[in-house]
């Protein structure tokens, strides 16, 4: 199995699934970065998606290559931080956040990070893998 990472770091852009309720919703999300087996994101605290991680921070997400090989799913928790070392990395990483936030001190700029504890590989190869942490 590929490293998650770097499928990441080649695919930064996929789908998450959380819930609201009963009821499952995804949308589009840019990993920020990688560090061990944590996976950074941002969004806004005013954003329903924020509302959800708050009530049910279990969440899946999935990216792939155009040629959908490999096709990786990462699930875990969502834990937001506001460790300002992190929150200025993703600015300084990804200049359109910092274009859209202004600053880390600005209280709609949420971090989080999904706690991996499962990543699901699949590719037209090797089939599909699992590997739990």
């Amino acid at each position: 199995m590929k490293r998650f990472e770097e499928i990441l770091k080649a695919n930064p852009n996929g789908v998450m699934a959380t819930q609201d309720g009963a009821r499952v919703q995804t949308r589009v999300f840019q990993q920020m970065f990688t560090d061990g087996n944590k996976i950074y994101f941002c969004t806004s605290g005013e954003k329903e998606v924020y509302k959800q991680l708050q009530a049910n921070p279990y969440v899946s997400f999935c990216v792939h290559p155009a040629n959908f090989s490999p096709v990786l799913s990462v699930n875990g928790k969502a834990v937001f931080t506001e460790d300002i070392a992190l929150k200025t990395r993703a600015m300084d990483e990804n200049p359109m956040i910092k274009d859209l936030y202004g600053g880390v001190e600005n209280p709609h700029f949420k971090l989080f990070y999904i706690e991996v504890e499962e990543v699901v590989t699949f590719d037209f190869a090797e089939g599909k893998k699992t590997v739990k942490f």
